[in-house]
């Protein structure tokens, strides 16, 4: 299965009501904007998306909203995030119904798999439905790594046609390259490393602060898929500080408040996470403020 997934898919955000049910018209005007700043995809009820917060009634929701709104124009993932095997399955079946275009696979939450067990969850979930799969690696956020073996052995399955890699170890990209050839498209996983990330051959970029600054993260992309470092380094110098908090524990109140001080969504998130208070939101506030004043004209490419 070849597919044309490239560029930059915003992790979404699932805004909330303040009695924390689903704000579903928030949802989709978040949705439309994303697409009219001209995102390349996105993925719905992953970690950003606070997707283990979700009830499986309410990712069939969001996911609905999704598919209505982009209206066919990009693709639309769904993050399969779940405590077992049957449980990501009934997901990624349901999934299919609803019109999205693919799924984002994690291996089961809560649980310190051996390689095989991780393997067999990913093949069993491929197997069920027809729909793309792009497996998703973060070791150091839950526990179990796909390693570039792994992947090789995933990557024989006919729907497995992408890697999201979010272990922090841009090396990571060329042991990749190496064992998978052009067999799997590799997405960078973390926004703190997406300039050297596509250096090393990521073709696709699954971001949580492109949710707030879309155009430049979409700009950034380009520039450095284009080799043009010298203006990437600018964009990406005047971006950092924000990236950084994608790799946060506290990533999904961090890049919910940045939506609500840009204006682009709600900052609340369901308990456990809590809003940011003290000193920990006043840092926030003051790298916005600062990235707001500073921000950088879009170049025509």
């Amino acid at each position: 299965m070849k597919l044309s997934w490239r560029g930059i898919f915003p992790a979404v955000t699932t805004q909330f009501k303040p009695d924390f049910s689903l704000d579903m018209d928030g949802i989709e005007r978040v949705i439309k904007r994303l697409v009219e700043d001209g995102v390349s995809g996105m993925v719905v009820c992953g970690t950003v998306g606070e997707g283990n917060a979700l009830t499986a009634d309410e990712k069939r929701v969001v996911m609905e909203i999704a598919v209505g709104a982009v209206g066919g124009k990009i693709p639309v993932l769904v993050g399969v995030s779940e405590y077992t095997t049957a449980l990501a399955v009934k997901l990624a079946t349901e999934a299919q119904t609803t019109g999205v275009d693919g799924l984002m696979v994690l291996p089961a939450m809560a649980y310190a798999a051996k390689p095989g067990e991780i393997v067999t969850h990913f093949k069993t979930i491929a197997g069920t439905t027809d729909l793309p799969v792009m497996i998703y690696n973060n070791p150091s956020a839950y526990g179990n790594d796909v390693t570039p073996e792994m992947a090789a052995e995933l990557a024989k399955i006919d729907t497995v046609v992408a890697i999201k890699e979010s272990s922090g170890q841009t090396a990571r990209f060329v042991d990749l390259k190496n064992t998978v050839s052009d067999d799997l498209l590799l997405f960078c996983g973390l926004d703190d490393v997406l300039v050297e990330s596509v250096t090393l051959g990521a073709v696709g970029w699954v971001s949580g602060m492109s949710n707030v600054f879309p155009r430049e993260a979409k700009q950034l992309f380009e520039l450095a898929k284009a080799g043009r470092m010298d203006d990437a380094l600018t964009l990406y110098r005047w971006f950092m500080p924000l990236l950084h908090l994608d790799a946060r524990p506290d990533l999904v109140q961090c890049i919910k408040l940045c939506e609500q001080i840009a204006g682009r969504g709600s900052e609340l998130t369901r308990p456990p996470r809590l809003p940011l208070t003290g000193d920990e939101r006043a840092e926030i506030e003051a790298l916005m403020a600062t990235a707001l004043d500073s921000k950088p004209l879009i170049q025509d490419l």
